[in-house]
């Protein structure tokens, strides 16, 4: 389940726990630290990155247009789809574009059965398109209309296009003059319907894979001494670290063990 954002500046608070210590400020740097490490533990990365696969596409997300000035979709309260500039962004470089306005922000999730995607804005409505390609997020449940492909751009990479269950293509329109308009009609692929997608890191598949291959990496002296059985050789924690990152901890652990025993047998 998607935890609660965070945008660039705002502060973290944190609970205090019923019947916990008074704050001793001689112990804020530990404390600190501690906390610092639990949360990257527990892959608590609030940072932003770039969807480079449709499979990466998970969880809250902002789908950045191809405006002039920086953009992104966004829906309000009543459930209008419109254009909304982005404020976090750097040097106008679109990967590096954050969220500072929940409206921003859609959370998405695979259709059960397709490989379509539904997006829920911050107000529990889903995204819809009609048949004339009105975008909406008025609705509270998924249907067809509420099911969107997402393509890569050809030779554009972390590109994509959004396609709706009726074969149109989502696209940007900057000669309105309210605006840049958001559509859902366009026939085909053009650089009015090339988007790039910033979600929440912990949610992309392979930084996730990476921080799981991290966290088995972590094991103390002490751990693989008490599991062998043994007072361990600098060389031999080394050689258990590394069977670790490469899948045949078990292997290795076994034959320290039998060596262990027949060293034991030998020297009686």
């Amino acid at each position: 389940m998607p935890k609660a954002l965070h945008f660039k500046g705002d502060k973290k608070v944190k609970k205090r726990k019923k019947g916990a210590e008074p704050y001793d400020a001689d112990d804020a740097p530990s404390k600190q630290l501690t906390t610092s490490a639990s949360a990257e533990d527990a892959g608590d990365d609030d940072s932003w990155v770039s969807a480079d696969a449709p499979s990466d596409i998970s969880g809250p997300i902002i789908v950045v247009l191809p405006t002039d000035t920086p953009t992104c979709i966004a829906c309000d309260a009543n459930g209008k789809v419109f254009a909304s500039a982005l404020e976090n962004i750097v040097d106008g470089d679109l990967t590096t574009a954050e969220p500072h306005d929940v409206r921003q922000v859609f959370v998405a999730n695979r259709v059960a059965g397709t490989e379509s995607l539904s997006l829920k804005g911050h107000h529990g409505r889903y995204l819809s398109c009609d048949k004339y390609g009105i975008l909406s997020s008025n609705s509270t449940a998924i249907s067809p209309e509420e099911s969107f492909l997402v393509i890569p751009v050809p030779d554009n990479p972390s590109a994509f296009s959004l396609q709706t269950c009726r074969d149109k293509f989502f696209s940007i329109d900057e000669s309105s003059t309210g605006g840049p308009e958001i559509r859902a009609d366009a026939e085909s692929i053009s650089f009015n319907t090339t988007f790039r997608v910033r979600m929440q890191a912990r949610y992309k598949p392979r930084l996730k894979a990476n921080k799981e291959e991290k966290a088995r990496e972590k094991i103390s002296r002490k751990e693989l001494e008490e599991l062998i059985g043994r007072r361990l050789e600098d060389d031999e924690v080394r050689k258990l670290k590394k069977a670790r990152r490469e899948g045949n901890f078990h292997e290795t652990a076994l034959d320290m063990k039998v060596k262990s025993s027949h060293d034991k047998y030998a020297s009686m």
